[in-house]
């Protein structure tokens, strides 16, 4: 896919890149070998049937290849645009070994666009069930699991918070990443399904949690949205942001757009991204969008960051600078961000994560000047719903106690995606919505 020139897209918030067209994509789908054990469909931890979709598109049969892909994903669009396929599915692709493996996320988007563009056809949904069953929150998780249970005949209630359904699509992915007209549009295909969403209910206020419980059975899809912080000195003061806060006032509260929108965010002329994941870059670009110039500092080497290559090099090309093998010790200032003291960092043996050990070198501490400070060293879930609910038992880093079926210790509560697992991804999440919904149409099924 081409890109948008970088001087001209940091002006604004629209979409880094255009897509492929119908040529491109036929083309692209010819070069599949059409394996005889597809690798690719076992890296997608929701298992589209990916050898079967790529065959429609090579026969032009745009139709029938959505039609397989929303049998196991009712949100292509998104997937199609914020997936790493290059560690899932395109990282098993065959072809990948010699040359370029099948570029399957941008054949994904096509799909999905093009069904936008030509009518969107909902799948059928199953005899409707008697049993009722709520989830909580409206996320890549969430919307997943209700999808599932929809079409399996149950009737599906999903309970969100805020007063838009999306979860971290809509509050934390960046519109030059995914455009929120797609994210919704999503989610309106999600409710033709039979889903009701009911926004601005929050469990244990306008939600009683003895209301929750009176549900056949509870998925718990909430997320990680407790944002984690440094503890150095300096973090109380004006100007120092977590990723999640900068993220959810600009993307959902229109921040970029002050004072039309009176949600503003303090952007100086230097901001300081502290981190190396998906969410710092996300932060750093929407940072220099809005006028900053940013520097993303990450205390290992820049081969070690967790985020996609491809923002990282989308990143470097709008002017992202990266200041590697550094840590922040020390925020600067007295009520308001002036500066951030660093300290080089040493690289030691691999630690558990295979990733060197970073040590700090005496003597090197140096400061850098920042009027804005983003702290994006990632989130675990928000423990007060959990401890509203007797019973749930949170493992040591935050998350629920599940087990291989997503069931939490309560046996009609089950749990999916960031709230189980901790911070990971938006397939990996609604990779184990799919399994929690299995597990809830199963336990009634039997019941």
């Amino acid at each position: 896919m081409s890109d948008r020139p970088a001087e001209t897209r940091i002006l604004d918030f629209s979409e880094v890149d255009s897509g492929i067209t119908a040529e491109e994509a036929v083309a692209e789908a010819t070069r599949c070998l059409q394996c005889k054990k597809p690798a690719c469909s076992s890296g997608c931890p929701v298992g589209i049937d990916i050898k079967g979709f790529i065959r429609c598109i090579e026969g032009e049969d745009f139709r029938s290849a959505i039609a397989i892909i929303k049998e196991s994903n009712m949100l292509p669009a998104i997937c199609g645009r914020v997936c790493p396929q290059e560690v899932q599915c395109e990282g098993e692709c065959i072809l990948g070994v010699k040359d370029k493996p099948i570029a399957i996320g941008a054949l994904e988007r096509f799909l999905a666009d093009w069904e936008r563009e030509n009518g969107i056809v909902v799948p059928a949904v199953a005899a409707k069930r008697s049993e009722k069953i709520a989830i909580v929150g409206s996320g890549p998780a969430g919307l997943t699991a209700a999808a599932e249970l929809a079409r399996n005949g149950f009737s599906v209630t999903l309970f969100e918070a805020l007063h838009d359904a999306g979860g971290v699509l809509i509050y934390g992915i960046p519109e030059f990443r995914l455009p929120k007209e797609i994210v919704r549009s999503e989610i309106e295909e999600v409710k033709r399904l039979g889903v009701e969403i009911k926004t601005n209910h929050l469990v244990g206020r306008s939600l009683p949690v003895d209301e929750l419980l009176s549900y056949d059975a509870i998925i718990l899809a909430t997320g990680a949205g407790l944002p984690a912080f440094m503890g150095i000195s300096g973090e109380h003061q004006i100007g120092v942001y977590s990723a999640n806060e900068f993220l959810t006032r600009v993307n959902l509260m229109h921040a970029e757009a002050f004072p039309q929108y009176d949600t503003p965010v303090k952007i100086g002329g230097n901001v300081v991204v502290i981190g190396g994941g998906n969410v710092a870059m996300d932060a750093a670009r929407v940072a220099r969008r809005m006028g900053a110039e940013v520097t993303l500092v990450y205390r290992r080497r820049r081969e070690d960051m967790p985020a996609r290559r491809i923002e990282v090099h989308h990143a470097e090309e709008e002017g992202i600078r990266f200041l590697t093998c550094t840590n922040p010790t020390k925020i600067l200032g007295e009520g308001t961000v002036t500066g951030v003291c660093v300290v080089s960092m040493n690289m030691c043996e691999l630690d558990d994560s295979g990733r060197p050990a970073a040590t700090p070198i005496p003597g090197s501490e140096r400061i850098i000047p920042a009027d804005v400070v983003i702290e994006a060293i990632g989130q675990s879930p928000n423990p007060l719903l959990i401890q509203m609910i007797d019973g749930l038992i949170r493992e040591k880093k935050g998350n629920l106690k599940v087990d291989e079926s997503g069931r939490t210790t309560i046996p009609k509560i089950f749990a999916a995606g960031d709230v189980a697992t901790g911070a990971a991804t938006v397939i990996l999440a609604m990779g184990a919505a799919k399994v929690a919904a299995e597990s809830v149409t199963r336990m009634l099924s039997e019941e």
